[in-house]
C-alpha cells in the first residue's frame, strides 16, 4: 500500500472518532431533552397528556442511538489498529522485496522465499480484515440514520402536543425543536462519516 493511503486511513479513522464522539453528545442532549419534556408535560398535566408518551419515545432514541455508536466506536478502533498492523505488514513486506531484489544470484536466494510470502499474505489478510471492517461500519452508520429520522418524526408530532398544551407551549415546543435540531446534527456528523470512509480506496 502507498504511503499516502496509509496516511488517508489513519486521517479518516481519526475523522470517524471525532464525529461519533460529536454524536455520542447529541444523543445525550436527546435524552436530556426527554428528561426535562417530561417533567414540563407532567406539570402541565391534562394540557400535556398527549406529550408524555412522546418523551418516553425520545429518551428511548437517545438510548438507541448511544448503544449503535458504542458499537460502531469498537468498529472505527479496530480499523485504526488494522491501519497500524497493516503498515508494518507493508512495510516488512517490502522490506523482503527489496532484499530479493538485491540478492538475485547470491547462494542463499531462495531463502527469501518463504518469509517474503509469508509477509505477502499477512499484508493481504490485513486488508481484507479492513474491508470487512469498513463494510460493517457503513451498516452501522445507516443504522444510526433510522433513529435520527424517527426523532425528526417525533418532533413534529411534539409540535403538535405542544400546542395544545397552553402556558406550556413555549416550554414543550422548545424541547420539540431541540430533537429535530439535535436530529439534524446526527444526521450531518453521520453524513461526514460515510465520507471519511469513501476517501479510503482499499486494493490487494
Amino acid at each position: 500500500m502507498r504511503k499516502n493511503q496509509t496516511n488517508s486511513q489513519f486521517v479518516a479513522v481519526a475523522s470517524i472518532a471525532a464525529e461519533l464522539s460529536a454524536v455520542m453528545d447529541v444523543a445525550k442532549e436527546i435524552s436530556l431533552a426527554a428528561a426535562n419534556a417530561k417533567a414540563i408535560a407532567f406539570r402541565a398535566g391534562e394540557k400535556a397528556k398527549g406529550f408524555q408518551p412522546i418523551t418516553d419515545f425520545i429518551n428511548e432514541l437517545a438510548k438507541d442511538t448511544i448503544e449503535l455508536v458504542n458499537e460502531i466506536n469498537q468498529h472505527a478502533m479496530q480499523l485504526y489498529q488494522l491501519t497500524v498492523d497493516e503498515y508494518r505488514m507493508t512495510e516488512a513486506h517490502n522490506k523482503f522485496e527489496l532484499a530479493a531484489k538485491y540478492a538475485k544470484g547470491a547462494q542463499y536466494e531462495q531463502s527469501l522465499n518463504a518469509p517474503r510470502l509469508k509477509a505477502q499474505q499477512n499484508m493481504q489478510d490485513c486488508l481484507r480484515q479492513f474491508n470487512a471492517h469498513i463494510a460493517q461500519l457503513l451498516d452501522q452508520l445507516g443504522e444510526v440514520m433510522h433513529p435520527a429520522r424517527a426523532a425528526r418524526v417525533i418532533a413534529a408530532n411534539s409540535r403538535i402536543e405542544a400546542s395544545q398544551a397552553g402556558e406550556y407551549l413555549q416550554s414543550l415546543q422548545a424541547v420539540a425543536e431541540s430533537v429535530d435540531n439535535a436530529a439534524q446534527v446526527i444526521h450531518d456528523n453521520v453524513q461526514r462519516c460515510r465520507s471519511a470512509l469513501s476517501f479510503i480506496t482499499i486494493t490487494e
